[in-house]
Parts: C-alpha cells; structure tokens; sequence
C-alpha cells in the first residue's frame, strides 16, 4: 500500500516555533516500522516558515507580507529538511526533499515529471518529504495550506491512504476544548460544503489549515478514491493503526467510488474561482446528466471578472453550485455571448464556456430509472 502522511505545523514545530525533533523523530520511526511491514511512505510536512520566524525573528512575531514569509520559508525549509533527514539516517534510510507548486498538478507535462520523481525516489527506497515551493510560489498560484497538496500528492502517486496528523484526534461533534460532552466523529460518507464551515477557521497561529483544512483535503482524497484519516499526530502507532483500520483511530472518511483524475481533481478543490457563470435548468440537465460541453446558448448570467484561463463555478439559477471549470470566455464581453447559440458568437471567441474537458461536475449523476 502506498500512503501519505500530513503533518501539519502545529504538530512538528514547537512553542517557540523551531522544528520539534521528537516530532519528527516519533514520525520516522512510524514512516520507517510501515516501510518494514512492505508499505510506500510519502510525508508532506509544513513548518518551514514557521521554523523560519523562529529563526529570524524569535520575538517579533509573524509578518505578513508575501516576500518576507517566502524569504522566511527559504530559510526554515532546510532547517525543517535536516531534522528529518536525520531521523530517517538514525534508521538506515534517506530522506528526498520534493518541493511543489499547483501547476505542477495542472499542466500535464510537469504532472508527469513531478509523478515519475516521486514514483522513482520510492522505488529507490527513498522516503519522500513533500513541500510547497513557498519561496517562489505565486501568490494568485497556491495551495493556501499543506492538506491540499497532501491530497493532490495522494493523487499523484496512486495511494490508497491518506493520513492527515494534526493536533486533535479527529472530527469532533464540538468543540472539545469548550464542550466536554463533545465525541470524536469516527466515520463521515461525504464531506459537503455545511460540515465544512461548521469545522470552523485555522487551529493555530502558525498554521494556514484547520479542521475545515483537513476536512476539505478528505475530500479531495474521497473524489480521487482514497480512504483518508484525521488522526492526532501525537497517538502512538497512528500510521500503523489507519492502515489497519483500527477503530477510534481518528476520523474517516470514505472514498467515493467514481474517482477523479489528478488535473480535474485539481480544477476542483485546488483552483480558487475568480467568478460564477448562471446557467438555465436545460443546460445544468446536459452538464449533470451527459457530461456535456457548457456554450454559451445555456448561460443567463456571468459574476465576477475572470478571463479566459480562470476558475469559474457553475451555478443554478437557484444559485447552488454543481460544478466547477476552467472558462474559455471572459466576462468583460459577456454581452457579447450570453444566451447566444454558438453560430452567432462573434469571430475570435471560443465556442464553449466551459469545455467538458475542463469542466468537473460536483453533484451525484442521477442513478437510471
């Protein structure tokens, strides 16, 4: 089985930010006692700006401005790399620093560089440590948090598992830090948008994620066919204990048994929609039903300023959304094509909004009969 485990910044760094080795130290050996029972291992791991500011500026806090965390990362990120590299040397194996960006996942030729390094380093007996490229990373072109990259990076490499570690142990009914009588949520069919926002923002200072983070992550994983797990990093035999299926681990979420391929997983969860595109009922039919192209005849209104290239959703006109794509029209002329049937579209233009290829519907087809 090949797996990947996440481990969030709250988990591998300490109070005052610098990488925490046992940690890691507690990680590897897991990494390593999976590896000895035939399993393939990739860890993504946050904390490299966090390490840093611990770094740089051990008492003046958290900037916030983009050059300054990406130069922040730059300087955190072999100090993150050099614990682990470590800790994986302590135990006779070695550690290869993969660093990614979006793109990586949504043009295929740099897809199939990033899957053949990755599928070679573990045929090496390498242990992969994945990253964001934080300090050249575009600001309009980013993951946001490492549990995105953790679920496209299962994707990626065909696992069957992913392990989000994190500081809790899971999903909870509430919050247990104000709620005693809150319960670990032990197993969820399908992550939507509700438990989303009822999981709340980031859990730590230091981190981008969260629980909504980490559930929006599992779900990812969930459209690409892979069982995720939300479990505490600090447990002890936890990657043993997902793999095996042992009760309580954590949160589980199911896979969905139609899975999506890397690149539409990637319009989907990873692309940030700069607008929305209205479509009538009979076009949502041949989009949801036939999987069909979206033109321009079908489309009543546009929101937003997006151009050709960008992530739109697709909505209703109750205003739900049921898919997502790439649009091939820019909302600067939309007067130029809404309602229009695609002979009457003026020279230039692209003949669908959306093409099927580009296009990922977010609903369950309607079952036959």
């Amino acid at each position: 089985m090949i797996v990947v485990a996440k481990i969030g910044t709250s988990s591998v760094t300490g109070e005052d930010g610098s990488v925490d080795e046992s940690a890691v130290d507690k990680l590897c050996a897991e990494v390593v006692a999976l590896r000895s029972a035939g399993h393939q291992l990739v860890v993504v791991t946050s904390g490299a700006v966090t390490a840093g500011v611990a770094a740089l500026h051990p008492e003046g806090g958290r900037p916030s401005d983009l050059a300054t965390l990406q130069a922040l990362s730059s300087v955190g990120q072999h100090r993150l790399m050099r614990v682990y590299d470590e800790a994986l040397a302590r135990r006779g194996l070695l550690a290869g620093q993969v660093l990614l960006a979006p793109l990586d996942f949504g043009e295929r030729r740099r897809y199939l560089h990033a899957r053949a390094t990755l599928a070679r380093l573990l045929e090496l007996g390498v242990v992969p440590v994945v990253n964001e490229n934080d300090a050249v990373a575009d600001d309009e072109f980013r993951f946001g948090d490492n549990d995105r990259l953790a679920a496209l990076v299962a994707n990626l490499v065909g696992a069957e598992l992913l392990v989000l570690l994190t500081d809790t142990a899971g999903l909870f009914t509430a919050d247990p830090r104000i709620q005693r009588g809150a319960s670990l949520v032990e197993e969820v069919e399908e992550v939507d948008a509700e438990l989303e926002r009822a999981a709340g923002g980031p859990g730590s200072a230091g981190g981008s994620g969260g629980m909504a983070s980490k559930l929006a992550a599992a779900r990812m994983a969930a459209w690409s066919g892979v069982r995720a797990v939300i479990a505490s990093a600090r447990r002890e035999h936890v990657l043993a204990d997902a793999v095996e299926r042992r009760a309580g681990v954590g949160t589980v979420v199911a896979p969905r048994p139609r899975a999506l391929g890397a690149r539409k997983l990637w319009i989907a969860f990873a692309r940030a929609p700069s607008g929305r595109v209205v479509v009538d009922d009979g076009a949502r039919q041949a989009l949801v039903e036939s999987e069909a192209s979206l033109l321009a005849a079908g489309v009543v209104a546009v929101e937003g300023d997006f151009v050709a290239g960008d992530a739109v959703e697709v909505a209703g006109r109750d205003g739900a959304v049921f898919a997502k794509g790439l649009v091939g029209l820019p909302a600067a002329r939309s007067g130029a094509w809404i309602g229009r049937r695609s002979p009457e579209l003026p020279a230039g233009l692209a003949r669908e909004v959306v093409h099927r290829d580009d296009l990922v519907v977010l609903v369950d087809r309607p079952s036959p009969g």
